[in-house]
């Protein structure tokens, strides 16, 4: 079978001109250019709305029970008060209410733990953080020398990575050692 003489001509018959003046062309390559950086943004704006959500959800997992956390370490505080306050004799005389109080103080930095609430211990000689200490006094102690705790009046708490609330310490303010100015001779 032969091709139709007439379909053969039309194939090879030049298209009518129907180009598009040269403004025309500028303006569309404009708006598309256009629409592909506004295309771009959004995508853009959208990928940080997840990262951004995505971070508010983690923070909120790991830090959302920070105001009750800080609420219970007057708890915390109180108990451990009790427990320092009884004497020997005071014990001897309600040992089921001590093992009680015992018990309860243990479950609740049991509960502390799960949820990464850290105590956060200084000890005496230990050099003064403003990171993680609150001064409470100032002192001069002898043997000591200035930044030093000198005496711990409660432990501080961290959840996870943040402080929860400062250990509170007495810090010594005592100069260093005074040692003779430069260049006199203290020879005799």
């Amino acid at each position: 079978m032969q091709d139709d003489p007439k379909t053969a001509a039309a194939d090879t018959a030049p298209l009518p001109d129907t180009a598009l003046p040269e403004d025309d062309i500028a303006r569309l390559r404009q708006e598309r250019d256009d629409l592909r950086d506004r295309y771009m943004r959004a995508l853009a704006d959208a990928e940080n709305a997840r990262k951004r959500a995505e971070r508010d959800r983690r923070e909120a997992e790991m830090y959302g029970g920070t105001r009750l956390a800080r609420d219970l370490l007057d708890v915390h505080d109180n108990l451990r008060r009790a427990l320092d306050a009884a004497d020997d004799t005071l014990r001897a005389s309600a040992p089921a209410f001590f093992e009680g109080v015992e018990i309860t103080l243990r479950d609740l930095l049991a509960a502390f733990s799960r949820h990464a609430i850290t105590p956060i211990n200084p000890a005496r000689g230990d050099s003064f953080d403003p990171q993680l200490h609150q001064a409470m006094f100032e002192a001069p102690v002898p043997g000591t020398t200035a930044g030093q705790i000198i005496e711990v009046m409660s432990e501080g708490f961290a959840i996870h990575d943040r402080l929860l609330r400062p250990a509170r310490v007495g810090v010594s303010s005592m100069p260093a050692s005074s040692a003779p100015p430069a260049g006199l001779d203290t020879r005799a």
